[in-house]
This record gives structure tokens, C-alpha cells and sequence, in this order.
């Protein structure tokens, strides 16, 4: 169990702290802050109605290290979680980045990603996540197989589709999302493997649509379901579907925009097989949608990674060896209350905490449930000042600048 150590008074009024933001806005919202504040400043600061931000120090087994803390409270109707993404699936920005181009007064890093392909020399890397995504309502993307995913290993019992998401009903909560989808074509049904995302099963079929980018699809053909630095496969085929008909066909993967109305076909192996059958003309059509294994209230918003604690109980089979720089996010009060948690990549904090530490933090902090995130040089949290217009890198990121990622969860305030 981890003892936080809060260096600083508490308990200071909302209006002390809005005078202090308001008299030291401007710089607040130019520099990174991740030092803790001086003698003297309030520990919990109001971002906006619904959502505060505070940082304290945590004592960990191999040092102290510094927390970031952002809470939410989805009871207010003028607060919302969603997506923080740069308009495609494989593509990367800075959080601040993404923050300010989506308005969000407060976010942090997402899920693990495909950040770099040493093990398939002249394959670009996608920078796509492993986990399922969804956008205001939007599903974006399924999972990779587990044994593509990077990142640490996985607890026992977790998956790629293990995501942390908020319904339509306003209530964050933890959930799997796997993929269901059919290729409908005139000699019979295929089932659909993967839809936008960097790793397709073998011998399947996987759907790229507008929402992919412009990244090559040739990663898609890499690895196995249980060995992602095996080679990349030398069977595969490609067909573009446009407005329901088959409009041209590769023997290689291919690259560039995807036109709104249009959905390309990867197979490999077995799924290769099966495309090279359809003829140019004919009449295909593509379904696909994310199903949620616990709640029957659509998400909202959604995002990949994996619990870390649930029911107010440690997942079993934590390491508690490692530690690092992390990021993670606490559900409480019937998911009505979120916590946005980092820890700061300073020099003298970047120990960090294992990822036991951190179920163990996230109790602490009040959390029932809890999900990590992307650590490392990829731990990033932002907020803005009241009057600021833009956030704040709060945390020093562990590689000294902000690291383009994937996604994030923005948090944002109707006016």
C-alpha cells in the first residue's frame, strides 16, 4: 500500500483558488508546471465547474515520486469525457496538441500503441492503439490479438478489448468491446477479423475505412496471434469497395486516404484467398460494429488499455517489480466520478510506481475501478487555467518533451 504525502495545505475556497489562477493565468498557461507549487498555493486548483486538479507525492518501494491528479464529476451536465485523437486512427500528436485543437480544458495520454517496427525492417509503423476505440459515439476501431499488442504483459485475465468507456447514461465504467462484422459478398458471407486497426488475426479479412489516415496497411499483414515480431506474411490481397461495389484489386497492401464512402478489404492467408474470388462490378457489402460484453448503454466514448482494479480489489498477478512512469484513470461513486492520474517524469521522480503501486494508489485516491494507461515518455497530463487559451503540460514528461500519441481522454465544459 502506498502513503501519499501532501506536502502543501488543503481545504482552501473555490474563490481563493480562482483569484490565484486568475492572477497567475497567463504564465499557467505557457509553461510546463510539473514542480510542485509553491509554499503557500492551494493543493486542489478549479480548472472548471465539475473538474479540479491537484498533484501531491507518493512513496513508492523504490522512491518518492510525484502525482498529477484531475478529477471529474460527471454529475454535472455541463462536463463530458470523450476522444482526444487527431482526426485518424494512425496518426499522432502531443496531448496539448490535441486538446487545444478539440477545446478540452483537461485530458491525458490513452492507450499503448504501434510505436515503432525494428522487428520488420521497411514496415512503417502506424501509431495506431491496440484496444478498441470510440469517438463521440463513433467506433473508430477493434483490437489487435493479444499477442501483438505493445506495451507490458497483460494481468491474467485481461485482453486488448478490456477498455474504460462513458455511456450515453453519462456513467464511466469498464468493459470489453470485441469486433462483429461480416463481409457480404454474392457467393456467401466471410467474417469480418479487423476493422482499422495495425494487426489483423491470420487467415482473415480486415476492413480500413476513412477513419484509418493515410498510413501503409502493410503492418496489418505482421506477426501472428501470438508472435508479433514473426514475419510479415507473403499471402495477402486487397479490395477496394466503393459505394457497395468492387472497384479495383492489389496483391499488396496499400497506402493513402481512404474516401469517405469507401472500404478497403485486407485479407491474409485464408482471407486472401477468399477476396481473390470477387470480381471487379460486383456487389459487396460490409458491416461492422463493436459489442460491449457487460453494459447494454451504448459508449459514448471508449478507449483501450487494461483494469488494474475492480470492485475495490487488485486484479490478482500484478507486477509489482517494475517501476515507471504512469498513467491511469479511477472510476467512483457509481461512475459518476472519474480520476485522471500521472505521475511527473522529472529526474528525481522518474522511479515511478509498479503497477500494483498504482491499483494501490487508486483505492487510496477513492477509486472502485481502475485502468492503465500508456506510461513512460508517453505519460502526459494537461489542464488549462480559468481565463488561459490553452492547457498546461502539468507533469514533466519522462523524455523531457511531449511525445506524439495516438489518443487521449479530454475533458470538456459546455458554456
Amino acid at each position: 500500500m502506498t502513503h501519499r504525502q501532501r506536502r502543501f495545505p488543503a481545504g482552501r475556497s473555490n474563490r481563493s483558488v480562482l483569484a490565484l489562477l486568475t492572477a497567475f493565468g497567463a504564465l499557467a498557461g505557457a509553461a510546463l508546471v510539473g514542480a510542485a507549487p509553491a509554499s503557500g498555493v492551494p493543493a486542489v486548483t478549479a480548472i472548471a465547474k465539475g473538474v479540479t486538479y491537484r498533484q501531491f507525492d507518493v512513496q513508492g518501494a523504490k522512491g518518492l515520486t510525484h502525482a498529477h491528479l484531475v478529477t471529474v464529476d460527471l454529475r454535472d451536465t455541463h462536463v463530458r469525457l470523450d476522444l482526444l485523437y487527431p482526426g485518424a486512427v494512425a496518426a499522432r500528436a502531443p496531448v496539448s496538441r490535441l486538446a487545444d485543437a478539440q477545446r478540452a480544458v483537461a485530458g491525458v495520454n490513452g492507450d499503448f500503441f504501434n510505436i515503432t517496427e525494428t522487428q520488420h525492417p521497411g514496415v512503417e509503423a502506424t501509431g495506431s492503439t491496440d484496444g478498441p476505440a470510440i469517438a463521440s459515439g463513433h467506433p473508430l476501431k477493434a483490437s489487435v490479438p493479444d499477442g501483438q499488442r505493445f506495451g507490458p504483459a497483460l494481468p491474467p485475465g485481461t485482453s486488448t478489448e478490456d477498455v474504460l468507456g462513458v455511456g450515453i447514461d453519462r456513467r464511466a465504467r469498464l468493459d470489453h468491446l470485441a469486433l462483429q462484422g461480416t463481409v457480404r459478398t454474392p457467393v456467401g458471407r466471410l467474417p469480418l477479423g479487423g476493422f482499422n486497426q495495425f494487426a489483423l488475426p491470420v487467415n482473415s479479412v480486415g476492413a480500413f475505412t476513412s477513419d484509418w489516415g493515410g498510413a501503409s496497411r502493410l503492418r496489418a499483414t505482421c506477426g501472428t496471434d501470438t508472435d508479433r515480431a514473426a514475419a510479415c506474411s507473403k499471402d495477402t490481397y486487397e479490395v477496394t469497395v466503393r459505394h457497395g461495389r468492387v472497384v479495383s484489386a492489389s496483391a499488396t497492401p496499400g497506402a493513402g486516404a481512404i474516401a469517405t464512402g469507401t472500404t478497403v478489404l485486407l485479407g491474409r492467408e485464408a482471407g486472401a484467398d477468399r477476396l481473390r474470388r470477387l470480381v471487379k462490378g460486383e456487389r459487396v457489402k460490409v458491416t461492422h460494429r463493436l459489442v460491449a460484453a457487460t453494459s447494454r448503454i451504448p459508449y459514448r466514448f471508449a478507449l483501450g488499455g487494461y483494469p488494474v482494479l475492480r470492485g475495490g480489489r487488485p486484479l490478482a498477478g500484478l507486477d509489482n517489480g517494475t517501476a515507471a512512469v504512469r498513467t491511469a484513470v479511477g472510476i467512483a461513486h457509481g461512475g459518476r466520478r472519474v480520476l485522471l492520474f500521472a505521475l511527473d517524469g522529472a529526474p528525481q521522480y522518474r522511479k515511478g510506481l509498479t503497477i500494483a503501486e498504482v491499483a494501490d494508489e487508486m483505492r487510496a485516491l477513492g477509486s472502485v475501478d481502475a485502468f492503465s494507461l500508456d506510461g513512460g515518455g508517453s505519460t502526459t497530463l494537461v489542464a488549462r487555467a480559468p481565463g488561459a487559451s490553452g492547457v498546461t503540460v502539468r507533469n514533466h514528461p519522462s523524455g523531457d518533451t511531449e511525445r506524439p500519441v495516438p489518443n487521449g481522454i479530454g475533458v470538456f465544459v459546455k458554456r
